[in-house]
């Protein structure tokens, strides 16, 4: 049955209108979001087989994959599910991105005075990410930020991180520290010997032109590693 064919009171939009989003369950809310369920189709002897519509395709979804195991998903991975095209994709991505960033523009830190900040910071962004990213926090003399960079993005085991791609924007930006961040995938921040070495190296030309790398932030799951704290 098609959404359009259920009773009025039925309808997810309909009863948003009437009851608004609270009282709508989370398929309702997803099939809202979605807007379309899947069509028909014949089957190889020719026969017609009925679509979903977009309230059964989310009831689908949820119960099997779970909200948070949908929104963990990359859009590649997204798109492996029955029912959901590179649309609906980046729709599920899109909103879970403007949830992580109306959280984080709720308790906005504008100066890190500890590890625990930029923790707070960048949990979000990165603690669920399937590949390694390496990102720098520029910071003015008093530890306020100036800015983020991205400096690489890898595969799910290690992302590149050259000395000269990290120093350059901070020196363009006239940060005076800078702080070093990566995630880990696996959810354990425990630091590689790849992550020591290539710390100390940043470290060290740092101190050749100048700017003060205060810290190597790694980011878990649900907690973080910080080369200042354990040296």
């Amino acid at each position: 049955m098609k959404v359009k064919d259920l009773p009025e009171q039925n309808r997810p939009r309909e009863r948003f209108l009437k009851h608004g989003p609270e009282a709508l369950s989370d398929s309702e809310l997803f099939a809202i979001l979605l807007r379309t369920g899947t069509r028909g189709k014949k089957n190889e002897k020719g026969e017609l087989v009925p679509g979903e519509n977009v309230v059964d395709m989310s009831n689908r979804l949820i119960k099997e994959y779970g909200l948070d195991k949908l929104f963990d998903c990359s859009l590649t991975e997204l798109q492996k599910i029955k029912g959901i095209g590179p649309a609906k994709a980046m729709q599920i991505l899109t909103i879970n991105e403007i949830v992580k960033r109306t959280n984080q523009a709720k308790n906005p830190i504008k100066k890190i005075t500890c590890s625990k900040d930029v923790f707070n910071i960048y949990k979000e962004k990165l603690s669920n990410k399937k590949q390694e990213i390496f990102t720098i926090l520029m910071l003015g003399t008093k530890n306020h930020i100036l800015g983020e960079k991205v400096i690489s993005i890898g595969n799910s085991d290690t992302a590149i991180a050259d000395p000269k791609e990290i120093l350059n924007p901070a020196i363009k930006n006239s940060a005076s520290k800078i702080i070093l961040i990566h995630n880990h995938p696996s959810g354990d921040p425990k630091p590689s010997i790849e992550d020591k070495r290539v710390t100390q190296e940043i470290v060290k030309a740092g101190e050749i032109v100048g700017i003060v790398v205060l810290d190597h932030i790694i980011i878990g799951k649900d907690s973080y590693w910080s080369w200042r704290e354990k040296n």
